[in-house]
């Protein structure tokens, strides 16, 4: 665990402002009227009505819950905004967080509303983004008239770890994972260019896109994306840092912070995620430089592997394999790599779940993942693990069932993948006779 014993959560000690329930019934409004700008009307539309709401609801009994992360990191850089200038402490070394999310705290910090309702709120709108992203990319693979895209709107809405992550955590994992759906959704629509440009924008605000960044690789050797586009992604890049440079902002500052994430708890093969090191032993003693080191390799014999399987099929690629590999990529990815956290299949999550929406039948594995993800939330907001495996010989793994249900969605997603590849095998081999 990260944290010593403390109590579970503390609450703010003054009253919730009425802004913020008026600020949610307006992002509640703003839901329901994406639904009904991309079509969904009538019958539809009112039947979406109760979903949406419970999940404004849901999102407004955890605004006033406070998580460690709120006290120990958020908060004090909000205070330090707050106290040197706003916008101008945009220069100063604070935060471990890209300029893109420097810019928003830098923004909160001139406010009189309590920061940690602001700071929630930011990732709540993202949460209506991100199903909205989730919508589309249903309907690339079933139509416009399918009902298939807003059940995705509103099953990201409610899913578990996505109301968890901003309105209760404070997290703000729906920045990046909008930007990757619709990334993801543009690319199968047709336009190459606000997919690269959505995708730098994802990374600007989350080194985790990089798990899904290889699918990009795909899109060109299939002809969705032309080489020459990906220039896009450094000016896209670029644009999303020039602010923190024309306000002082050391350049090596901007680029060194993934790299000072990546380094800042190599001391642990996993922390509270289901990797692979989640099987490990409690208490073994591991070497674990060499043990990241084999994950990594692992990783990018995944990725590695994967591009070759869909390169060599490449005249056979269809949405939803590139959907299905998607996948496999953020389930895979992040289970295999060493140093990951609670909150690293957050692609996972609203990827299979999509999927899942687009193809019924494939709800197994966004039932896995979900369990497995839910469980290592529970395990960091709790400082409680959910079910620890005690082995025959007394060995204890604390979160190898989360590891093990992350595995079998692993390995069916691969199945998966093969059984589709087959299929499209035969239908153009019947096509060409």
């Amino acid at each position: 665990m990260r944290r010593s014993c403390r109590p579970l959560y503390m609450e703010v000690s003054r009253p919730m402002p009425l802004t913020v329930p008026i600020v949610l019934v307006l992002l509640a409004a703003l839901a329901l009227l994406i639904l009904w700008r991309e079509g969904v009307r009538g019958a539809r539309l009112l039947l979406c009505i109760l979903p949406v709401a419970a999940a404004f609801l849901l999102r407004l009994l955890c605004m006033d819950h406070v998580t460690y992360d709120y006290t120990d990191f958020l908060s004090g850089w909000v205070a330090w905004f707050r106290e040197h200038g706003g916008w101008a402490a945009v220069k100063d070394p604070v935060g471990n967080y890209n300029a893109p999310y420097l810019y928003f705290l830098a923004a909160i910090s001139y406010l009189p509303v309590d920061d940690l309702y602001l700071i929630k709120l930011f990732s709540i709108c993202f949460d209506v983004v991100l199903a909205w992203g989730g919508l589309r990319l249903v309907r690339v693979l079933k139509g416009r008239e399918s009902p298939a895209g807003a059940v995705a709107f509103c099953l990201l809405l409610l899913l578990p770890t996505v109301v968890l992550n901003g309105a209760y955590w404070g997290q703000c994992d729906s920045l990046y994972g909008a930007c990757c759906l619709h990334a993801l959704a543009c690319a199968l629509d047709k336009r190459p260019r606000a997919s690269v440009v959505l995708l730098a924008v994802a990374f600007s605000f989350k080194l985790q896109t990089v798990f899904l960044i290889p699918l990009w690789c795909v899109l060109w050797f299939t002809g969705r994306v032309k080489f020459r586009q990906f220039t896009l992604f450094p000016l896209a890049y670029a644009a999303t840092i020039l602010p923190a440079l024309l306000l002082g902002k050391p350049l090596g500052d901007i680029l060194g912070v993934y790299f000072g994430q990546a380094g800042e708890y190599s001391g642990y093969l996993t922390l509270n995620a289901p990797s692979v090191y989640a099987l490990i032993p409690y208490g073994m003693e591991v070497d674990a430089a060499p043990a990241a080191r084999l994950g990594i390799a692992a990783a990018f014999a995944l990725v590695a592997v994967l591009l070759l399987v869909l390169f060599r099929c490449r005249r056979r690629v269809d949405p939803e394999l590139l959907l299905t590999a998607a996948a496999i990529l953020t389930v895979g990815v992040p289970f295999l790599l060493p140093h990951m956290h609670d909150r690293y299949f957050f692609l996972a999550d609203v990827i299979t779940l999509t999927w899942a929406c687009a193809v019924p039948w494939r709800s197994v594995q966004a039932v896995l993942v979900q369990f497995a993800s839910l469980s290592s939330y529970s395990t960091y907001l709790r400082l409680k693990y959910t079910a620890p495996l005690h082995l025959p010989n007394g060995a204890l793994l604390t979160m190898g069932l989360e590891a093990l249900t992350i595995l079998a969605a692993l390995i069916t997603l691969w199945v998966l993948l093969a059984w589709r590849l087959r299929r499209t095998s035969r239908t153009v081999r019947s096509r060409s006779s």
